[in-house]
Order: C-alpha cells, then structure tokens, then sequence
C-alpha cells in the first residue's frame, strides 16, 4: 500500500532551501511508493497544530517546480520549536505520531540545519521505541556550512557568493576616496567561519579586498586587530577592508559584540549576536582617528535569490530528490550529505548518514586552513570554496524585479 509523506522546513532559511524542498516533492509525487504529498506549514510548529498544504497542488506543472527551485527564503514557512527530551515529556511526540497515522503518513523529510536534525533524532528516537511504522529523512540546510558528516551544505555556496561580490563591491566603493579609510564587514557565523572566509573569494584580478579576515575558530585580540590595521596603514593601503565573524570572541570566551546588547537566547540556548562591526569602528577611530564604518550584511546575505549560485541550486534539488530514494530503499534515521569526488574537475555524490552522529553537533573551518596569524585563510580553502559558487541561474524577470513562488501571493 502506498503512504503518504509529509515535508517541513526549519531553521533560518536560504537562497536554495526550496530547491531542496522542491527536489523532496517532485521525487515523492513521482514515486511509486507515495500516495498524497504534504507541505508542513512552519515546520514541526505547524505540524502539531495540523497546517498542512497540498504540494501536489502548489507544483502542478513544471514550471511551479522550476519557480520554487529558484525561491529564496521558506516557501512552507520555519520555525525555532524544540522538541523535549522524549524521557521527560512525549506529548507532542503523542500528537505528531497521531497525526502521522491520521494522514496515513509513512515518510517525514526535514530540511534543515543543526537544530532542525535534533527534531530529525528525537522523532526518529521514538519511532524505534514505540514502533512506529515512519520513516524519517533529514535534509542538509543551513549557510552557516557547519553540518557535520557532509562535505557542505545547500545553502552555503549562494550565500558565500553573495558575500564574495558584496565585499568587492565595498572594496571598490571605498577607493574612491584618497584619504585613509578602515571598513569592517560583520557576516553571519557564530562558531563557524565559513561565510566569513568566503569574503577571500572577492580577492583577484587587480581587486585586493578583504585585507583582513577573522574568523570565530581564533581567539579575538583588540590589541592584535589595531596592530594589524595599523601595519596595513604603515605599507601605504588607504582603504582597508576587514571581514568578521559575527562571533568572534575574546579569550574569556565572551563575544566582541556583547558590549552593544544583552546577547539574549534562542529556545536552543544560542545567543542572538549583532553589532560586532560596530563595536570595532569605534575602536579604530579611537585608536587612529580615521573614517571607519561598520557594515552588517544581516540577512542579506542568505537570501539573496536574485544571485544565487547555480552550483547550490542543482545540488540542493539533487540532495531533495536523494532523500526520497533513500526513504524508498527503507532508510530512516539518517540525513543525506555530499561526497567531494574530487576537485578538479569538480564532482560529488550523495550518501545517507545516521543522524546520531550530526545532530547538536558543529563542523568548524580547520584551524590548518586559517593562517598562522590568525587574520587570513589559507590557499587550500579556497579551492575547497571556489566551486561552490559558480553558475548563475536564469532568473524569471517581471517590471524589473525577480518573480518568486509564494503562498501569500
């Protein structure tokens, strides 16, 4: 008998988080195996209070698919909800199971980042206890690129493109003034580095920005960072360009950017940062008197569909599709990850991966691939991004403006 699956997204969203929800959909309404198939509004959220959408209905044709494929954001809606440990409170876990034998639900797919596979775990958990006849997929996404077991993640090559332009741009706006200049670029990244380091990619062919760049796998030093602006300065550079990590931190572990706010937390115990390259602004032109200016790509940087990556887009639809012939060889419990082949030329694969040893856990840049000092990257990781960015999707235009699939339309 064929069941039906049901599909959610969760976490911050990105440029390419419905290429993968529509690589999920278009595999499970082909498949022989699935009936009807949901979208879960809002995630794990949505899917407690039973808001559902048809996706059989919202890609009636191939070109909603193509559309979806190139929608930044969350085209089902997210949400930060955290299921409680199983031992200590089954309810939702009540309801959600409930629900799934209402619907004649027999597949989950769950895209999302770090915190979205601790909800992949502990449903998966309790299926196998209580024997609940579910099969639960992970789906990898987050820009943060931080996901262990997968080489990267969908979501990480458009955004590391579209903060690799941006910091060339900024490069090339702030030499148009001679007089001395420090600009500091704060990009996403808490414990990870990743985006940040994308900024090195803006570098080449007679563009030499980023001059500096920090990422949170080294300890933060003011004393250091003016040090480093100050020899910049001394070598003739007139507009310096830095680039860090929103959370960098100081040796007693707490974050530069603390001082300007509270640092309150998310349900998953993270700290909400911003404000770190305003702090260092301030201590630049305390330190040398001199124009600098502070600019925060917030979420600019992740939802960006007008300048995708090409690379991300059809690997993200692929990983969707993968997911849903996992499912269909009777995996469950796992999350499905990318498999670097080679380099050059450029080839991946996919593979299932159990999710207990990926949820609540971080992949960090290697500390070999971040320069001695502290203040750069290193060659090798450069070609380990310089892939990912590449291709530009061909953009549906309307007055001017991208057009993209959406439920308010």
């Amino acid at each position: 008998m064929k069941k039906n699956c049901v599909i959610g997204q969760s976490g911050g969203p990105t440029a390419v988080i419905n290429a993968s929800l529509a690589g999920v959909a278009a595999a499970a309404l082909a498949s022989p195996h699935i009936g009807k198939v949901y979208g879960m509004v809002n995630g794990v959220q949505g899917l407690l209070e039973e808001q559902f959408v048809d996706m059989g209905e919202v890609l009636a044709g191939e070109e909603q698919v193509e559309l979806l494929k190139q929608t930044p954001a969350a085209y089902l809606g997210s949400c930060r909800f955290r299921l409680p440990d199983m031992e200590t409170d089954t309810k939702p876990y009540e309801v959600i199971f409930a629900l799934f034998e209402k619907h004649e639900i027999g597949y989950l797919f769950y895209i999302g980042g770090n915190d979205s596979m601790d909800t992949v775990h502990k449903l998966d958990a309790y299926a196998k206890k209580y024997g609940k006849d579910v099969q639960i997929i992970g789906v990898p996404k987050t820009i943060d690129n931080d996901l262990p077991e997968t080489d990267h993640t969908p979501g990480y090559g458009s955004a590391a493109k579209y903060i690799a332009a941006s910091v060339r741009e900024i490069g090339m706006d702030s030499m148009v003034y001679c007089h001395p200049s420090v600009t500091i670029v704060e990009i996403m990244g808490r414990n990870a580095g990743w985006l940040t380091a994308a900024a090195a990619l803006a570098r080449g062919e007679g563009y030499p920005a980023p001059h500096l760049i920090y990422l949170p796998e080294v300890l933060f030093s003011d004393k250091q960072f003016l040090t480093d602006i100050e020899a910049l300065l001394g070598q003739g550079v007139v507009n310096v360009i830095v680039a860090v990590s929103e959370g960098v931190r100081y040796e007693d572990g707490t974050y530069v950017c603390e001082g300007t706010q509270d640092c309150a937390t998310d349900v998953f115990g993270h700290k909400n940062l911003s404000g770190t390259a305003k702090i260092l602004e301030q201590k630049v032109k305390a330190a040398f008197g001199i124009k600098a200016r502070g600019v925060e790509l917030n979420v600019l940087q992740r939802c960006g569909g007008h300048f995708a990556s090409l690379t991300d887009i059809e690997e993200a639809f692929r990983v969707g599709k993968e997911s849903v012939r996992a499912a269909e060889q009777g995996e469950s419990g796992v999350m499905m990850v990318y498999v670097r082949e080679s380099d050059a030329p450029y080839q991946i694969s996919y593979a299932a991966r159990h999710i207990g040893g990926i949820a609540n856990m971080e992949k960090v840049v290697p500390r070999h691939w971040i320069n001695a000092a502290g203040n750069d990257v290193t060659p090798e990781l450069l070609r380990y991004m310089q892939p990912l960015i590449l291709g530009e999707p061909e953009v549906r235009i309307q007055n001017g403006l991208p057009v993209y699939l959406s439920r308010q339309a």
